[in-house]
Formats: structure tokens, C-alpha cells, sequence
């Protein structure tokens, strides 16, 4: 198959990447779990799910800068001054919202955790771990601009390396300052936020004697016109991914009107999504690199070469899974949980979980191209399409269908966000 090479090279090291980044938040929950009280496990939850929020809306900042670095890099090379100006302009953006998101931390990352309806206690701590770690989000924006910007220059086994070393640090420090230093909450705290610091500075450290960039006069990094051209990507990024966290937390949100058992099985079974979208993000990383690359060459033919060899791969994964998930779906459940009750309630729904693979993989292979080609506007409009499809499913049908309706919905939802891209794509390819 055309282009395997070059887009395994791409996509292993984003998996492995995408596989140990919850790792972070896995270490935080076990190093609380044994400090003696469920309300530092609760506090941790509660600071993890506002974090999570908070800096997947502003993941904009790689995907843009992706896109951009790739085409850069088609059609001059890895030496080019585009590709050096692109990084620092990234840069600075990245340090310019971690710097906003400090001086708003207690505005609104207070707030937020208020919104959650925790009780005092837990509400006490985990604002106490929120003031620590929020020093952290410079250090996590500009590592999503580094990290576009490796995956833009065709390399994603140095934004392997960062993530590697975060979670490897993590691991060391905070058990090292809650146990033998008695430091409590804020040691895991200071455990993470030392290891996102020093992942930042892993990638810097790549960037600078791996790739060389040449640091641009500021007036070209700050050129009004260009600037203007990266918030209009990113700002078309970011309201998509706003729609995403919308339709993530309404999903839980409608679970959780339905009852605890339900809450808790919705979300043992979007565990198994989770898992397949490791893996589909990572082909999804290898399109945006490789799409821009050929689009910044203007080398149609192996554009479109590319997309089909994705599609093979993706359709070829869709499959595997949807078939380990119908083999094998009903003993995962048992793995993940002991509460007979939500497992048997799972197992329910458990024919939606074998489908989402099968409706949601062109949808991540079409996000990846279109990154990489820079049409964020696209990508958009497809991702207002299905989220209306979604909502409107889900309300015409609740009342009948209840929890499937909620099921049949996100799996419309995901597989019509691949088909929009697809007629988006060939409608602008045959005008």
C-alpha cells in the first residue's frame, strides 16, 4: 500500500503519545487514593474534569499550527523560514492564552468548580490543587504549539518524548512529595506541575538542536495580516471544539438525568470509544502532517493517494475493533467494573459501543486532511451539521427511545461528520 511507511511513522509514535497522555491524571487519582480520604479523590476528579476542559478547548493552538507547519514544509522544507516563523508565532500566542488563562484562573477556574455542585470539603481542596496547577498552563499551551509544530515538520516521535518524560517525571515526583515529604493534595499538584514544565522543556530542547529554527525579526512574527489569517484558523478550531465538549458533556449530562446506573454505564461504554480514538487519532495525526505536506508540494495525485491509503487503514482498524468489541465487549465491561448492576445495565447498549467504530472512523480521517489542508472553515460547517443532527435525534426521540436514543444520536452524530467532510471535499475538488 501506497504511503504505509510514511504514515506508521507518523502514527505509532502519536499513539504511544495518545496512550500515555491520561497517564497524568491516572497517577494523580492513585497517589490521592492513598492518602486516607475519599475527598482527595474527589478533589482531584473534580480540579482534573475543569483542567480538561479548560485546555481541550485551546487545542487549537497544535492543530492550527499543524496544518500551517506542514504546508510550509511541502512547499519549502524543513531549513525554511516559514516553518521557523510559524513556530514562533505559535509561541507566542501559546504564551500570550497561558498568560490569560493565569490571570483569569480565578475568575473562572473558581467558578467552574463551584458549578460542579461539590461539597464544601471537596470544593475547598480542589481549588487548593487548581491554584497550584493552573502555573502549569503556559507551560501546557506552549507545548501544544511545539507539539503541532513537530507534527507539521513530519516528526511526531518528539512530541512522543515530551508526553514519555511529562508522565514519567509525574510518576516520580508526586509520590515522592505526598509520601515522603507529607505535602498532601498540593504535592500531586507540584508533582504534575513540575513534570508539564519539564515536558516543555524537553520539546524546546528538541526543537532547538534537532530542527535549528531561526528566530524571525518580531515585526514578522507579529505581522497583523498574517496573525489575522492564524486566529481566523484557530478561531474556526476552537468554536468545533466547543461543539465537541458540548456534545461530550450533554451526553453525560442526558446519562445522568436517567439515573446513576445509567450515568455509570454510558460511561463505562464511551471508555471503549475512548480507547479506539488512541488509535484512530493517531492515522488522523499522520493525515494532517502528510495532507499538508502534499498540499503545500501542490501534488494532487499523491494527496489523493493518501487519503485512500488512510481510508484502507481506517476502515481496516473500524473493523478490528467493532469485531473485538462484539467478541469480546461484554467481558471488557467486567474488567472495567465490579457493580454487577451497571455492568448488566451496560450490556444493554453494549451493540451501539460495537458501532462506533464502524460510524466514527472517517470522521477522525477527515478532521486529520483537513487540518492539514487548512480548511478549518470546513471542518466547521460539517461539525454544525452533525451536532444539530444530534440534538435534534436525541429530543425527537428520548421520550420513546429513552437511552438509545442518546446512543443512536452520538453515532449519527459521528458517523455524518465524516460524510459531511466527504461530499465538503469532493463538492470543492470537482468546482
Amino acid at each position: 500500500m501506497k504511503h504505509r511507511r510514511e504514515i506508521l511513522a507518523i502514527a505509532i509514535p502519536a499513539i504511544v503519545s495518545n496512550i500515555t497522555t491520561p497517564v497524568l491524571s491516572l497517577v494523580d487519582v492513585a497517589v490521592t487514593g492513598h492518602i486516607g480520604d475519599a475527598v482527595y479523590i474527589a478533589a482531584i476528579a473534580l480540579g482534573g474534569t475543569v483542567f480538561n476542559t479548560l485546555y481541550w478547548l485551546f487545542n487549537f493552538l497544535r492543530m492550527g499550527t499543524t496544518g500551517l507547519t506542514a504546508q510550509a514544509y511541502g512547499r519549502s522544507g524543513a531549513d525554511s523560514h516559514d516553518t521557523s516563523v510559524i513556530l514562533f508565532r505559535s509561541l507566542a500566542v501559546a504564551l500570550a492564552v497561558g498568560i490569560a488563562l493565569l490571570a483569569l484562573s480565578y475568575p473562572v477556574g473558581h467558578s467552574l468548580l463551584r458549578f460542579m455542585d461539590a461539597d464544601d470539603a471537596t470544593l475547598m481542596l480542589a481549588c487548593s490543587y487548581f491554584d497550584i496547577l493552573i502555573w502549569g498552563a503556559p507551560a501546557v499551551m506552549l507545548t501544544y504549539a511545539l507539539s503541532g509544530w513537530f507534527l507539521g515538520m513530519q516528526d511526531s516521535k518528539a512530541q512522543m518524548w515530551m508526553a514519555i518524560i511529562t508522565n514519567v517525571m509525574n510518576i516520580i515526583l508526586s509520590p515522592v512529595l505526598v509520601f515522603v515529604f507529607g505535602f498532601g493534595i498540593a504535592g500531586v499538584a507540584v508533582g504534575t506541575l513540575l513534570s508539564q514544565w519539564t515536558g516543555l522543556a524537553v520539546g524546546a530542547l528538541i526543537a532547538r538542536y534537532k530542527f535549528r529554527p531561526v528566530m524571525p525579526a518580531l515585526r514578522k512574527i507579529l505581522a497583523i495580516r498574517d496573525l489575522l489569517g492564524f486566529f481566523r484558523i484557530n478561531t474556526d478550531i476552537f468554536i468545533r471544539t466547543a461543539c465537541l465538549v458540548a456534545v461530550t458533556l450533554w451526553f453525560t449530562h442526558a446519562g445522568a438525568l436517567q439515573g446513576a446506573d445509567i450515568l455509570a454505564a454510558n460511561a463505562l461504554l464511551l471508555q471503549l470509544f475512548m480507547l479506539f480514538s488512541y488509535f484512530m487519532d493517531g492515522f488522523a495525526f499522520a493525515g494532517e502532517a502528510l495532507a499538508g505536506k502534499y498540499a503545500g508540494k501542490s501534488d494532487t495525485a499523491s494527496l489523493g493517494s493518501l487519503i485512500r491509503s488512510l481510508m484502507t487503514i481506517g476502515v481496516t482498524f473500524a473493523v478490528v475493533f467493532s469485531a473485538v468489541y462484539a467478541i469480546s465487549g461484554i467481558r471488557l465491561l467486567d474488567l472495567l467494573a465490579e457493580d454487577k448492576s451497571v455492568v448488566d445495565t451496560a450490556k444493554e447498549y453494549i451493540g451501539f459501543a460495537v458501532a462506533v467504530p464502524l460510524c466514527g472512523f472517517t470522521a477522525f480521517i477527515w478532521d486529520g486532511i483537513f487540518v492539514g489542508l487548512v480548511r478549518t472553515r470546513a471542518m466547521l460547517a460539517s461539525m454544525a451539521g452533525a451536532i444539530i443532527a444530534f440534538f435534534a435525534i436525541y429530543f425527537a426521540t428520548r421520550a420513546s427511545l429513552g437511552n438509545n436514543a442518546l446512543w443512536i444520536a452520538f453515532n449519527t452524530y459521528l458517523l455524518l461528520r465524516g460524510v459531511l467532510e466527504y461530499l465538503i471535499y469532493r463538492l470543492r475538488r470537482e468546482s
